[in-house]
C-alpha cells in the first residue's frame, strides 16, 4: 500500500514539475514573440460612418446609442456593410471565426477594406483556430492586415509534440477569450453572443444547427470604451502574432483570393446572399442610402444599407462591462465582469429573467437564485434542452442544479424549438445561443456572458448594461418568444422527478427528444466534480 501511494505521489510530482516547466518555457517564448503595441484609430470627420453618425453623436453628447439585432441575416449584413463603409480601421475580436461560407465572405470584406487602405486587426481565440491556421495566415500576409491569437499553443502542426504541449499546458489552455466585438472607424461597433460562421447567420446546412442569437449595434461613447478594451487585449502578452507561431509555413494571399472568388460564384453562397438582400429590403434598411447592388450581391460603399439609424436608443447610462485579459491568469477578481454584474442580480426585488445557452450556477449561484425566489422575486430562466444542446457535458453539469432550482421556486424553461414546416427532416433543430438578462424591468444586460462557472471564473467576457425602456421591452419580447410552447418546455417537479410541459400536451418525464446515450453521459457528468471546468 505504501509503495502504491509513493508511486502515485511520484507521478503527481512529475506532472506538477512538467506543468511548471511547460509554463516557464511558454512564458519565455511569449516574451520574445509578442507583437509591437498598436492602438485604435480615433474617429474622423469625412468618412461615410462619420457623416452618418457624427451628427447623431453631437445631438447626444456623452451618450451611447444602441439597437438590438436579432435577425441572423441582418447580423451578417451589418458586419459586411460596416466593413464596406470602413475608411480607416476595422478591429474584430472573436472566440470563433469559422472557415465556412459566411466566415470566408466576411474575410473577403476585410481583405477588400485592406485593399482600400483600411487597417485591419483580427484578434482570435486560439482554441478554435488551432488546426485551421491557413486562412488566417493568408490574411496576415496582407500588409494592412494583422492577425493575433489569444493564449495560443506553440506547436501548430498535428504531432506528438503538440499533444505533449497541450497535456502539460491544459490548465493555461482551458482559459479562453470568449468576448466578441466588431469595431469600425471608431464610430460603430457590434457585440453580443454571435461568433462568425454559418450557424450564427442562418446559413447552416446539412447536420449543422443554426443558433438563435442576438447582437447590439452601438454608436457614441461606448464605442470608444470598446476600442480601449480591444487595445488592452491586443497589446497583452497573451495575444501573439500568428506569424510568430509559423516560421517555415508559407501561405499565398493570391491563392486565398482565388478561393474567395470561387466561393462567390457558388450557388449556395448566392442563394444565401439573396436571402440576406430580401431580409434587408423587408426591414427597410436604407438610412438615406440605396439598397445593395443585387446583380453582384456586393454592396457598394456609396449605396450600402444600414438599419434605420433613427432607431438607435441614446442614453448616458449605457455602458460596457468587460473582463481584463489578465483574468485568464487567475489574477484577482476585483475588476472582473461578474463583480460588476452579479451584485445587480442579487439586488433584484421583483423579477429576474435570464437567457443563457449554458446554465451551471454553482453552489453560490444556486443559493443566490434560490434566495431571490424565497423573497418573492419572480426568477425565470431559459436555457437549452438536452435535445438541442451542443455540449452534452455542460448539460450534465446543469442537470445537477435543476431540481434544486425548481424546488426553490425558480421558473425553468428549456429551449427546443419545433422545426418549421419547410425544415429538412434530418436537420438538427435550432439552438438558443443568446446571452441576456433583465432585472426588475429597469436594467438589462446582453453580451457574451453565459450563466455558468466557466464564464464566471475562466473565460474573459464582455457585454452591455442598459436601462432604456424600449430596449428592455424588446429584450422582454425576445424572452417571451423564446419560451412560447412551440419553442420551449416549461419544467416542474412531479414528486421527486422533473416533468417537461409543452402547452396543453401531456407532460414528459424523460428528457424530451433525447437519446439514451446523451441522457447517460449527462447523468454521469452531473455527478463528477468538474463543473467549474466545463
Amino acid at each position: 500500500m505504501i509503495d502504491w501511494l509513493l508511486w502515485i505521489g511520484g507521478l503527481a510530482a512529475l506532472l506538477v514539475l512538467g506543468s511548471v516547466l511547460a509554463l516557464w518555457s511558454y512564458g519565455r517564448f511569449a516574451r520574445r514573440a509578442v507583437g509591437k503595441p498598436a492602438h485604435s484609430l480615433p474617429p474622423g470627420n469625412d468618412a461615410p460612418l462619420d457623416r452618418l453618425l457624427a451628427p447623431r453623436e453631437a445631438a447626444h453628447p456623452g451618450a451611447s446609442g444602441a439597437m438590438f439585432i436579432f435577425s441572423p441575416q441582418e447580423a451578417f449584413a451589418l458586419r459586411r456593410n460596416l466593413s464596406v463603409l470602413a475608411a480607416r480601421s476595422i478591429d474584430v475580436q472573436y472566440y470563433i471565426w469559422y472557415d465556412d461560407r459566411t466566415g470566408r465572405l466576411l474575410a473577403q470584406e476585410l481583405l477588400n477594406a485592406a485593399d482600400r487602405g483600411v487597417r485591419v486587426r483580427m484578434l482570435l481565440d486560439d482554441v478554435n483556430v488551432l488546426g485551421r491556421d491557413p486562412l488566417y495566415l493568408a490574411l496576415d500576409r496582407h500588409p494592412l492586415v494583422e492577425v493575433r491569437l489569444f493564449n495560443p499553443i506553440r506547436r501548430r502542426d498535428r504531432s506528438f509534440r503538440r499533444g505533449i504541449e497541450l497535456f502539460f499546458n491544459l490548465v493555461r489552455y482551458n482559459r479562453r477569450m470568449h468576448g466578441k466585438c466588431w469595431i469600425v472607424d471608431g464610430r460603430a461597433a457590434l457585440t453580443g453572443g454571435r461568433n462568425v460562421g454559418d450557424v450564427y447567420f442562418g446559413a447552416a446546412t446539412g447536420r449543422r444547427r443554426n443558433n438563435d442569437d442576438l447582437d447590439l449595434f452601438l454608436a457614441g461613447r461606448v464605442v470608444g470604451e470598446m476600442a480601449e478594451v480591444f487595445d488592452t487585449f491586443w497589446n497583452a502578452g497573451m495575444a501573439l502574432p500568428i506569424s510568430s507561431l509559423w516560421h517555415k509555413r508559407r501561405t499565398s494571399l493570391s491563392r486565398l483570393r482565388a478561393r474567395l472568388a470561387r466561393d462567390r460564384r457558388d450557388t449556395a453562397v448566392r442563394d444565401f446572399l439573396d436571402r440576406v438582400d430580401v431580409a434587408l429590403r423587408g426591414r427597410g434598411w436604407a438610412s438615406g442610402q440605396a439598397p445593395a447592388d443585387t446583380a453582384t450581391a456586393t454592396p457598394r460603399a456609396d449605396t450600402c444599407p444600414l438599419p434605420p439609424l433613427d432607431a438607435l436608443r441614446w442614453s448616458a447610462t449605457t455602458a460596457l462591462i468587460a473582463d481584463p485579459p489578465q483574468k485568464v491568469l487567475g489574477n484577482g477578481q476585483h475588476d472582473w465582469l461578474p463583480e460588476e454584474l452579479i451584485p445587480r442580480l442579487t439586488e433584484t426585488t421583483q423579477s429576474l429573467r435570464i437567457m443563457t445557452p449554458y446554465l451551471v450556477p454553482g453552489a453560490a449561484g444556486l443559493a443566490a437564485l434560490s434566495g431571490l425566489a424565497a423573497r418573492g422575486v419572480r426568477v425565470e430562466i431559459v436555457t437549452n434542452a438536452l435535445a438541442v444542446n451542443d455540449h452534452v457535458l455542460v448539460h450534465g453539469a446543469y442537470r445537477w442544479y435543476r431540481k434544486g432550482l425548481l424546488a426553490a421556486g425558480v421558473r425553468l424553461h428549456e429551449f427546443a424549438a419545433r422545426p418549421g414546416p419547410s425544415a429538412w427532416p434530418a436537420r438538427p433543430r435550432e439552438m438558443l445561443h443568446g446571452k441576456a438578462m433583465t432585472i426588475d424591468g429597469r436594467l438589462g444586460f446582453a453580451g457574451s456572458f453565459n450563466f455558468d462557472l466557466r464564464s464566471a471564473f475562466l473565460n474573459t467576457e464582455m457585454g452591455i448594461l442598459f436601462d432604456d425602456p424600449a430596449l428592455l421591452a424588446e429584450l422582454n419580447d425576445r424572452f417571451d418568444h423564446a419560451i412560447m410552447p412551440d419553442r420551449a418546455f416549461s419544467l416542474a417537479l412531479d414528486g421527486k422527478r422533473v416533468a417537461w410541459h409543452r402547452g396543453a400536451e401531456p407532460p414528459v418525464i424523460l428528457e424530451p427528444d433525447s437519446t439514451f446515450s446523451r441522457r447517460l453521459v449527462s447523468f454521469i457528468v452531473g455527478h463528477l466534480p468538474i463543473h467549474r471546468w466545463l
